[in-house]
């Protein structure tokens, strides 16, 4: 006979109780525990309760493997109980974590792992084996793909956040407070960010700072060879680059390049009637003597040509502002669909679904990603419905409107490994050595702190090359990304199978980098950025000019969004930024889902490499401060989010 101790943490959200009678049973490998109720001799388990109960057993278990939760209501009334975790002290003192982290509704069962993670040819015991293919087959029967669009990404297959299961919706409190921002006024929280993009937007220095360290730090590239279609002589630009030649400037890498014909021939959105105008600029900048980053040349289509004219810095003041205008409203289209809904929220999607279809909760890869997937598909799910709708905000309210998905498909056949990954997009467009490159330096940090953490993980569990080879749950997640995610092009660069466990370290880390770092880093700054709506107009209601002289402060008044568009815009900016009080800063995991000490030490060096990090950047930013700059804080950890949950 075996006593077996259990002891039920009750988690501490709202309504985490319940009053419904818990069933357990334990299940080893020789045997299995008769039920027994954990809330005996009453009926409930109270929120944030910790109930210890004795099991007695007629024989030895054995090795536990699962423990099986139910409920049974109490007088019908239906009431769900939130487990944090179980803990069973077997008769010979061993102590077994259980991490459970999930709801358990009324007249449901619940399998709960034991927390040791394993590969799948590690589970030899044919009860482990069998409860990994039980678990996964109820996942892909709950979390199905679809195709939202030909040519995107696959999105799960759910039309309402609410049909969601509940364990991977919003808590209540972010609900709740998720509703309250999104009927708010806009307040001033930013007040003194906004007051400096009031000052200075219309300044050269601001607007080039920001292809560095605005919203969108992703466009610029340097420029070794002016496009044929962008013809820049020496003697427009030989007083913005102190009478040097742009050969000789591109040869010291001093000449950058942003290119928006992504845009190109997509047609403009129709707001209250009145028709908008979307552009494909090509902006020239230089980085001077001072290490500023400043626009030489803009040509506001891609088709060269009389009525295409280049705009300088030497022209009529207003010329030049209405030029840059129509660059940032292109800044606006590209951010927000490509690098901002595209790269990071849809490719999360995709990480997520591809997580809990294919990879069971003792797998160690789950257990490192699953921190990284909290509230993704809900909020992507009500970006759907509310924002890019056919009646959704940014399509109402947005100079790219219905031209929304052509931007996006295209957007998808330029997606590329190298492009996810910071280092190699970094070497990429050429901007190793760029100056006051805020996002580069906290962004190569990051990657670093995570690669180290990634490596410690994964190195434990796998160790050697076939262990990645031989694990068939790995490979059909990987293939899941890979077909699903990006449609299984070849050109992509991504991997639809892993040889080697530095190529799944690589991968693992870009996964988590674009939950996180890349996701702030695109969208915490939009209202600071935006709130000045001439920064970032989401609209332009005049078509660019087709010559120099012309343009006048009222031509630019009549060309900016109404003020309906820029209230509605705004509102959505302010929405996409606030953070709920229930937010995972990236590092803090809650839920102890490793029991083993090399990957409990792995998240105690992260946290510790993460901290650090953040004061050095806060240090960083003083200086920029005492020296009148902006400081740079979207990468800095206490600023990133775990997951893409905003």
């Amino acid at each position: 006979m075996g006593i077996y101790t259990v002891t039920a943490y009750t988690g501490m959200r709202p309504f985490s109780g319940t009053t419904s009678t818990i069933h357990i049973q334990l299940r080893g490998t020789e045997a299995e525990s008769e039920e027994n109720n954990l809330d005996y001799p009453f009926f409930g388990l109270s929120e944030g309760s910790v109930k210890t109960i004795k099991v007695n057993c007629k024989e030895s278990l054995g090795e536990l493997i699962y423990i099986k939760l139910s409920s049974t209501p109490f007088f019908d009334l239906p009431n769900k109980w939130f487990c944090d975790k179980i803990l069973v002290t077997t008769p010979e003192d061993d102590k077994i974590l259980f991490p459970c982290y999930r709801w358990l509704g009324s007249e449901e069962a619940l399998v709960v792992s034991n927390a040791e993670a394993s590969l799948v040819f590690q589970d030899t015991n044919s009860i482990a084996h069998k409860q990994r293919i039980r678990q996964l087959e109820e996942r892909q029967k709950t979390f199905r793909w679809t195709v939202y669009q030909e040519g995107m990404p696959y999105v799960v297959n759910c039309k309402s956040a609410s049909a969601l299961p509940a364990d991977v919706q919003f808590s209540f409190t972010k609900e709740i407070e998720f509703y309250y921002m999104a009927g708010t006024h806009i307040c001033s929280d930013t007040a003194c960010f906004v007051e400096y993009v009031q000052e200075h937007w219309d300044e050269d220095e601001f607007f080039g700072y920001q292809f560095l360290n605005g919203l969108n730090p992703m466009m610029i590239q340097r420029c070794s060879k002016l496009p044929d279609n962008f013809p820049v002589t020496n003697e427009m630009v030989k007083h913005s680059i102190g009478g040097s030649t742009l050969e000789e400037e591109m040869e010291k890498g001093n000449i950058f390049l942003c290119d928006y014909k992504i845009l190109d021939k997509l047609p403009g959105n129709s707001i209250h009637e009145t028709e908008c105008y979307l552009t494909a600029p090509l902006v020239l900048l230089y980085c001077d003597h001072d290490d500023m980053m400043m626009p030489i040349a803009i040509q506001l289509g891609q088709m060269a040509g009389d009525k295409n004219p280049i705009f300088l810095p030497t022209d009529s003041k207003t010329d030049w502002q209405l030029a840059k205008i129509f660059v940032r409203a292109a800044e606006f289209s590209v951010h927000e669909v490509d690098f901002h809904l595209l790269r990071t929220h849809l490719l999360a999607e995709v990480f997520t679904m591809a997580t809990l279809r294919n990879l069971p909760a003792m797998h160690p890869l789950f257990k490192l990603l699953i921190p990284h997937t909290r509230y993704t598909l809900q909020i992507n799910i009500m970006a759907r419905n509310h924002l890019i709708s056919r009646e959704g905000t940014l399509t109402i309210h947005s100079g790219i409107g219905a031209a929304m998905e052509h931007l996006m498909r295209h957007a998808t056949t330029t997606l590329t490994y190298n492009s996810l990954c910071l280092p190699d997009n970094i070497s990429e467009r050429g901007l190793g050595k760029v100056p006051n490159y805020y996002y580069r330096d906290d962004g190569i940090n990051l990657w670093k702190i995570i690669n180290k953490y990634v490596e410690g993980v994964l190195q434990h569990y796998y160790k050697s090359d076939d262990d990645v080879k031989k694990d068939t749950e790995l490979q059909k997640w990987i293939w899941g990304i890979f077909t699903q995610g990006f449609l299984g092009r070849k050109h992509t660069g991504i991997p639809d199978k892993f040889q080697a466990v530095r190529d799944l370290i690589k991968f693992v880390t870009m996964v988590i980098f674009t939950a996180s770092a890349q996701h702030a880093a695109v969208n915490n700054g939009q209202f600071e950025f935006g709130c000045w709506m001439p920064n970032f107009p989401s609209a332009l209601r005049q078509p660019p000019p087709k010559e120099k002289g012309q343009t006048t402060k009222d031509t630019i008044l009549k060309t900016l969004p109404d003020v309906g568009t820029t209230v509605n815009t705004l509102a959505v900016l302010k929405l996409l930024c606030q953070k709920s009080t229930d937010h995972y800063p990236l590092g803090y995991f809650p839920e102890k889902l490793f029991d083993e000490k090399v990957p409990r030490k792995c998240i105690e060096d992260f946290q510790k490499d993460l901290k650090n990090l953040s004061a050095d950047i806060e240090e960083r930013n003083e200086k920029l401060k005492l020296e009148g700059k902006l400081p740079y804080t979207y990468l800095d950890p206490k600023y990133v989010d775990n997951s893409v949950a905003l």
